[in-house]
C-alpha cells in the first residue's frame, strides 16, 4: 500500500454546486482612524489578525511603497474589519497594509528570525529621486512623522445583527471580502466563522495515517480540502435524508450546528471513522478514483455507507466495490451535478443497496 506523495495539494474531480442565495442582516459602518490609532489598536489587541489568516508575506519593498503613498497623500485601498462577539475588530481584508504601518511606526520590519532578530525598517526600492529612500520613521522630519501618524485609512466595520451569533451570511462576507493575494478557501473560512471544538476534532481525524493513504498525500492539504471531505462525511452521517442543496450552504449549516462536537452523533462518528478508514485500506488499493483522481461523490457514497453499517467487512467491500463503481446507474450519479439533492440521495441509496447486498 502506498503512503502517498509529499505533495500537499489534494486533487479531486470538479463538482458542480449551486451558488447559494444569502440574505445579509448586517450593519456596515465606515470609519477613518489614524495610522497611529490603528497601530495602537493592534498592539492592545483591539484589532486582531485571526488565526485563520495567512501570515504576513509582504516584502519590505512593498511595505515601503505603501508608506510612501501615505507620505505623498496618495489614496490607499480600504480595509475590512469584522466586529466579533468581544467587540474586537477581526481583519477580514487588509492585514498586509495594517501590519506594514505598524512595523514602520515601530521601526522594525516583520517578525523575528530564528535568532530572535528583526530587520530595521528602512524604506527601500522607492524612486531614485524620492527623499524618503533609506529612511526609518525616526529619520523622518517631525512634520513628516506627524503627517504619517495622523494619516487616515478608511476602514469598513461589519457587524452581524441577527442572529447575534455568526451564521451563514458571515461566511459569505468573509468569502466575498477577503481579496488578499491568496484567497481563503471555503474550509478555511468555516474554521473562522464556526470555530469551536469541531475545528480541532476534524483536524485530528485528518491526521489518521490510513486517511492520508486513502487520499494519497502524506501531509494535510494546505487548502484544507481533506478536512472539508471529513466534514462532508460527518454532515451526511445518519442525516443525509435531510440534505438540501447547495452543498456549500449545507456544510456551513452543519458545522455551525455541531461546532462543539459533543452530540451523540459526533461521538459515534469519531468512533466509526478510524474503523471505516481501516476497512477501506484493507480492501482497496487507491480507492475512489474512477478516472485516476479522487472523486468526492464516490468517496462520500462508500464511506457514509460504511460509517452507518457496521456489518460490512473489508471482505464484503472487496467483493462488492467493483459492482458499485461498474454500475451504469451509479456512474451517472458521480459526475456533473453531484451535489444536487435528488442525485446525492439516489447515490447513497444505491451504494447502501449494493454494498449491503447479501451474497446469492
Amino acid at each position: 500500500m502506498t503512503t502517498g506523495s509529499d505533495i500537499n495539494d489534494l486533487t479531486t474531480e470538479e463538482e458542480v454546486d449551486e451558488t447559494p442565495y444569502v440574505e445579509f442582516d448586517i450593519s456596515v459602518s465606515p470609519s477613518d482612524p489614524s495610522l497611529e490609532l490603528l497601530s495602537q489598536q493592534i498592539e492592545r489587541g483591539d484589532i486582531i489578525i485571526p488565526f485563520y489568516q495567512r501570515k504576513y508575506v509582504w516584502k519590505i519593498e512593498q511595505a515601503s511603497r505603501l508608506i510612501e503613498s501615505f507620505l505623498m497623500g496618495l489614496p490607499v485601498p480600504q480595509v475590512f474589519l469584522y466586529v466579533n462577539e468581544e467587540d474586537q475588530l477581526e481583519v477580514i481584508d487588509g492585514q498586509q497594509r495594517l501590519m506594514s504601518v505598524k512595523y514602520f511606526l515601530e521601526g522594525l520590519f516583520g517578525e523575528e528570525d530564528d535568532k530572535g532578530r528583526k530587520q530595521i525598517f528602512n524604506l527601500k526600492d522607492l524612486s531614485e529621486r524620492s527623499e524618503y529612500n533609506g529612511k526609518t520613521f525616526s529619520d523622518l522630519s517631525p512634520k513628516d512623522q506627524r503627517k504619517l501618524r495622523n494619516s487616515t485609512l478608511r476602514a469598513i466595520n461589519i457587524k452581524q445583527l441577527k442572529p447575534s451569533r455568526r451564521n451563514d451570511s458571515v461566511f459569505h462576507i468573509f468569502e466575498r471580502l477577503n481579496t488578499g493575494g491568496t484567497r481563503l478557501k471555503p474550509q478555511e473560512i468555516r474554521n473562522a466563522v464556526y470555530r469551536g471544538n469541531i475545528v480541532g476534532k476534524l483536524s485530528e481525524l485528518n491526521e489518521i495515517p490510513g486517511w492520508r493513504r486513502i487520499l494519497g498525500i502524506a501531509r494535510a492539504d494546505r487548502n484544507q480540502k481533506d478536512v472539508e471531505l471529513i466534514l462532508r462525511l460527518f454532515s451526511l452521517f445518519e442525516v443525509w435524508h435531510d440534505y438540501e442543496k447547495p452543498m456549500l450552504h449545507y456544510l456551513n449549516k452543519m458545522m455551525d450546528r455541531d461546532r462543539n462536537f459533543d452530540s451523540e452523533r459526533a461521538m459515534r462518528f469519531s468512533e466509526r471513522f478510524p474503523l471505516v478508514v481501516q476497512i477501506v485500506n484493507d480492501a482497496l488499493e487507491r480507492p475512489f478514483r474512477p478516472r485516476g483522481i479522487i472523486n468526492s461523490a464516490v468517496l462520500e457514497a462508500v464511506m457514509v455507507t460504511l460509517l452507518e453499517n457496521e456489518n460490512i467487512t473489508s471482505s464484503d467491500l472487496d467483493r462488492r466495490y467493483k459492482d458499485l463503481v461498474d454500475s451504469k446507474d451509479f456512474l451517472d450519479l458521480i459526475t456533473g451535478g453531484t451535489t444536487d439533492t435528488l442525485v446525492l440521495k439516489h447515490r447513497l441509496d444505491l451504494a447502501r443497496e449494493i454494498l449491503s447486498r447479501a451474497e446469492s
